[in-house]
């Protein structure tokens, strides 16, 4: 029988062997490509076959790789086996020779993805050319990917890999693998990465109101935790805290009806009356009625039904009788007392003088007298008579009670005695050294620097008056009447230093504003001061939680108010303008003003200020830029350091909003001529981190860029300075060098009458001109309408005089910039014709 031949491959260059067997009684030949091959070629091989123990003939024949490269691309290389005998020719099946290769280059090779949580994945693959065909399978990681044991991996006909639903396991590189008998070869890794979008977790409840009563705020969080971004995938939108106005229903305490009616007189001789706590009845965890609500009373003996009130009758006799001889008693005892101390007086009078001796040396002659259509206004005059008996804080009397008055035409105040005071215009001011050193002994004016350049300090009486930081934007405004009359404090403003003066500050909380002391603290006022200071925050109360802390006397700091929730009843009101914080407090001591952002959209102003050398004598120049809270005393300070170090301002100031978003400050320079100047920093962008920005606890914080021109007549430099936050928008800045800026300066403190806009006697005419109630509103509440401060009526309300709260207000906002004919314009517009005094001249006020 002829054999079969299968097709066989050449590897490098190893010759191929075909086999035929026959019976030996055949002659076996082998035909390749159509011509017989030589029988010298052939090897013959006898043997038995163990199967039928028949005798069996092998013919082999090898072909070489020279062979079969000979037709290599005129057709393919084949051999078959050719049998005879007598019973016949056979002819085996053709077997092909080929050899065997694989190439190098993948024709596709898969690419790297990032693909969702649960999408499908698909990786192509197509191997390189060879013969045989490569096998193909894929590796994770350099471990084999096998979809027998992992159904969520499909392995396509085409070579495919298949990630049915992307898991967090499968993230990894992944690889083609291509193998034949020849080699095997590898595609370049691509790497999967499957990424989570965050999403929302459910929100959380309302938090309880924050009013114990009448309106107050609630709000709600939710985290980016369901699920919690990975590998790059997107956060959540939206924001992660809602603050909602509630309304806290506020506790009824209940009160009584009226009584009823005395019902008539019973039997028992007694008749009673009623009420009822209905007139509110107590609600919502009020208070019940205090007291009876049902009350009995005798009646008289005319009034008793005689049946029954016959046996008391002479009981009642007996009691009046008793009455009636007590009172003749008393009488008669009154009438003795009475006559002894007239006797005793005649006596004493006959032996004293005249008593208006006593008072005539205390009268103030250099006084004009008071003219009878003003005599309610002029008693504003100081009571010299009188000392001061009591002591708060920083405390001086009227005059010394030791020595003699003065009966010239003087000041309406004496200097102090016992220290060293001038006056220039207008104000009291003691010696700064000496002050300072007077103050440091005071337990409360230890933890103050001793910094007179950041220090105001003055001494006011009832006129009050007014102390000034100058370039800070920090301000006291003592009202008249806030210090009561008889009493003379001497009060201090002054700014602390951040990094003396650490807040306890926690999670998302930062600095808004200078820490600001003003005191003596425990000082008595009879109605509020106004403190303004600057603040660095957007001014949008939905974006912010800010509070006002106080640092109590045993240094710890403490909330006293939230802002957007003031409450009239308690000691502090804040006015929050868009840079400036006005605060009315009944108390003076330190303040600072915090903030705690409640989503990203939160944002601080940044002041960024540029310095450079002033003079230029090497071949290195530096500019500095500064990165501060947007308030005056920071920008001061920076200006007075920056003098100290020969620098100038190269420009005007600019503004940037810095958000919430956890992503640092980066800046950097550009568009330098480089024909002229080069960049001595390695890095292209200088950076600082988001925390550094936001605590607000660090001052002076700066990048300075070394640069360097390369020649030393070289005098122009043009770049421009880009500044913005990591994956935010970004603000670019010209540089113009022939920019300086000359701070001025301006009176520190104001006594009396000069620290104000309006004149003390004609603004006691406009408050007892609208403090009253007008029924067509002619009245306070339409001042406070035309000057925009109707928002805080509610406020001035509960003072005693609202309008003076009104025009406190307005001196404090308007001490540089106010116009006083304005205000008359407005009290013209009001229909008061206390317009008209604003046309007085200040000699008649």
């Amino acid at each position: 029988m002829p054999p079969q031949q299968q097709d066989k491959y050449i590897v490098k260059n190893k010759p191929v062997t075909l086999t035929c067997r026959s019976t030996p009684a055949t002659q076996i030949y082998f035909k390749c490509n159509g011509e017989w091959v030589h029988q010298d070629d052939h090897y013959i091989e006898h043997s038995v076959d163990p199967a039928t123990g028949l005798p069996v003939m092998w013919v082999t024949i090898d072909i070489t790789r020279q062979q079969v490269e000979k037709i290599f691309g005129l057709d393919e290389y084949w051999c078959q086996c050719v049998a005879w005998s007598t019973t016949g020719t056979q002819k085996s099946q053709k077997a092909y020779i080929r050899i065997a290769y694989l190439r190098k280059n993948f024709e596709e090779e898969p690419q790297s993805k990032e693909v969702a949580l649960d999408q499908e994945v698909s990786l192509r693959c197509h191997p390189p050319e060879g013969v045989p065909p490569a096998e193909v399978e894929w590796q994770r990681n350099e471990d084999l990917v096998d979809p027998a044991s992992d159904p969520n991996f499909v392995i396509m006909p085409d070579h495919n890999l298949v990630i049915k639903a992307a898991r967090l396991a499968d993230t990894g590189n992944y690889t083609c693998v291509a193998k034949n008998i020849v080699a095997r070869r590898k595609s370049n890794s691509a790497t999967v990465l499957v990424f989570v979008n965050g999403g929302w977790s459910t929100w959380t409840t309302w938090s309880s109101c924050s009013a114990v009563c009448g309106r107050g705020w609630q709000k709600r969080s939710r985290s980016c935790t369901n699920p919690t971004p990975l590998n790059g995938g997107t956060s959540c939108d939206g924001q992660n805290v809602q603050k909602s106005a509630c309304v806290a229903t506020c506790p009824v305490d209940g009160g009584w009806s009226e009584w009823s009616k005395w019902s008539a007189c019973g039997a028992d001789c007694s008749m009673w009356r009623s009420r009822e706590c209905t007139q509110p009845s107590p609600g919502t965890g009020g208070k019940d009625c205090q007291g009876l609500d049902l009350q009995s009373l005798n009646c008289t003996s005319e009034q008793c039904p005689q049946s029954e009130c016959s046996p008391f009758l002479s009981e009642d006799v007996a009691l009046y009788v008793g009455m009636v001889a007590v009172a003749l008693c008393l009488t008669l005892l009154l009438i003795v007392v009475v006559l002894v101390y007239r006797r005793k007086k005649e006596g004493l009078d006959a032996d004293v003088a005249d008593s208006s001796i006593l008072t005539t040396g205390f009268q103030p002659m250099g006084i004009k007298p008071s003219k009878p259509e003003n005599s309610h206004l002029l008693t504003i005059q100081p009571d010299l008579t009188t000392t001061t008996t009591s002591y708060q804080g920083t405390l001086r009397s009227r005059h010394d009670a030791t020595a003699k008055f003065s009966m010239t035409n003087g000041p309406l105040l004496d200097p102090l005695p016992n220290g060293s005071h001038t006056l220039h215009n207008g104000k009291l001011n003691p010696d700064p050294a000496e002050f300072v050193s007077r103050f440091s002994t005071q337990s409360y004016f230890k933890t103050l620097p001793r910094d007179v350049a950041n220090t105001s300090y003055g001494t006011f009486n009832f006129l009050g008056g007014r102390l000034t930081i100058p370039n800070t934007g920090i301000s006291l405004l003592i009202p008249p009447e806030a210090i009561p009359r008889g009493k003379i404090y001497e009060i201090y403003l002054t700014v602390q230093r951040k990094e003396d003066l650490r807040l306890p500050l926690a999670g998302c909380q930062t600095l808004l504003s200078p820490v600001v002391s003003c005191g003596p603290p425990g000082v008595v006022l009879s109605r509020p001061v106004i403190l303004s200071m600057d603040h660095c925050f957007d001014a949008c109360l939905d974006n912010w939680a800010v509070r006002l802390k106080k640092q109590n006397y045993e240094g710890t700091w403490e909330d006293v108010l939230l802002m957007g929730e003031e409450l009239v009843s308690e000691p502090f009101y804040c006015q929050l303008e868009a840079e400036t914080c006005r605060l009315f407090s009944e108390q003076l001591g330190t303040f600072a003003v915090v903030g705690e952002s409640l989503h990203m959209g939160a944002a601080k102003r940044l002041r960024l200020v540029l310095f450079s050398d002033a003079y230029c004598s090497t071949l290195e120049y530096n500019i500095r830029v500064y990165c501060m809270d947007d308030t005056q005393d920071v920008f001061k300070e920076v200006m007075q350091m920056e003098r100290q170090l020969g620098g100038r301002l190269i420009d005007e100031p600019h503004v940037l909003l810095f958000k919430d978003s956890y992503h640092n400050l980066r800046l950097s320079i550009h568009d330098m001529p480089q024909a002229h100047w080069r960049s001595k920093l390695l890095a292209g962008y200088q950076e600082i981190p988001f925390y550094h920005i936001w605590n607000g606890s660090q001052r002076y914080l700066h990048c300075t860029f070394t640069l360097e021109r390369l020649s030393l007549s070289t005098c122009e430099l043009t770049c421009q300075l880009c500044v913005w936050q990591v994956e935010g928008e970004g603000q670019s800045f010209s540089l113009d060098f022939n920019i300086f800026l000359v701070m001025d300066s301006n009176a520190t403190a104001l006594a009396g009458p000069s620290a104000f806009q309006i004149p003390y006697l004609i603004r006691q005419k406009i408050c007892s001109s609208l403090d009253a109630p007008c029924p067509n509103g002619a009245d306070w509440r339409m001042l406070a309408q035309r000057l925009k401060l109707e928002r805080y009526g509610h406020f001035f309300a509960s003072k005693a005089s609202p309008t003076s709260g009104i025009l406190d207000l307005w001196e404090a906002q308007h001490f540089h910039s106010g116009n006083i004919n304005q205000l008359a314009a407005v009290m013209a517009d009001i229909g008061k014709q206390e317009a008209m005094i604003f046309l007085v001249s200040d000699g008649d006020c």
